[in-house]
C-alpha cells in the first residue's frame, strides 16, 4: 500500500476477469488535513492508486500505470460522509499489459469511471 493507513479492504472477490472490492476509508488519515481542511475530499490520484493496488492484488503482479483514458470523476468522495467505497474492475491481460475498466461508487452514487492500462514490472 503506497499510502499506509488510508484504507482497509473489507471485502475482495476476484473471479475470472472481474474484481469487486469494498474499501473503508480512514477519515482521520493525515492526507485529509491538506485536502481540504474542514472539507475533506479523497484525492483522485489516490483513487487511481487504489485501482492499481486492487489489480495487483488480484493478479499477484507488480504493475505500473502506463495509460489512463476516459477518466471521469463524477462525484466527490468525502470520507466523513461516505467512508465505504465500492470498486468494480474488469481485467483483460495481454502479454505484459493489463487493461482495466473500472467504476468506483459509494451508496448509489457513481464517483469514478476509468479505463487504464498497466504494465507488468515483474
Amino acid at each position: 500500500m503506497l499510502i499506509a493507513g488510508l484504507y482497509e479492504i473489507t471485502a475482495f472477490n476476484y473471479e475470472a476477469t472481474e474484481v469487486s472490492a469494498t474499501l473503508k476509508l480512514n477519515k482521520d488519515h493525515r492526507i485529509f488535513d491538506g485536502h481540504f481542511p474542514g472539507h475533506p475530499v479523497l484525492p483522485g490520484v489516490c483513487v487511481i492508486q487504489m485501482v492499481k493496488e486492487l489489480t495487483e492484488k488480484a493478479l499477484e503482479k507488480n504493475l505500473v500505470l502506463s495509460v489512463a483514458s476516459n477518466v471521469k470523476f463524477m462525484a466527490v468522495i468525502n470520507p466523513e460522509k461516505n467512508d465505504i467505497i465500492n470498486f468494480k474492475l474488469e481485467l483483460s491481460e495481454v502479454d505484459r499489459e493489463v487493461k482495466v475498466k473500472n467504476s468506483v461508487s459509494f451508496k448509489d452514487t457513481l464517483a469514478l469511471k476509468l479505463n487504464a492500462t498497466f504494465k507488468n514490472t515483474d
